[in-house]
């Protein structure tokens, strides 16, 4: 079986725990929530002027990610 990087197997010559591990993945989280942070600043590349209802049907399936990945955590989702 070939171990995945998001559920790495643990081998004999493993020396990270499960803590190092999760402490080294949480700026990666960081990064790409910050990275989702400037494309809502930026509207998603798009031009405000030019927003049509394609662009308001992607955003309402990133609304539904965003849900469907806080309730993994058993977060409030709206």
């Amino acid at each position: 079986m070939v171990a995945s990087s998001i559920n790495p197997e643990p081998t004999v010559t493993t020396q990270s725990t499960a803590l190092d591990t999760y402490l080294q993945r949480l700026p990666l989280i960081l990064d790409k929530i910050e990275a989702l942070r400037q494309l809502v600043d930026d509207h998603f590349g798009h031009v405000p002027d030019a927003i049509h209802w394609g662009h308001v049907g992607d955003l309402g399936r990133v609304d539904q990610a965003l849900d469907e990945l806080l309730a993994n955590f058993d977060a409030q989702a709206k």
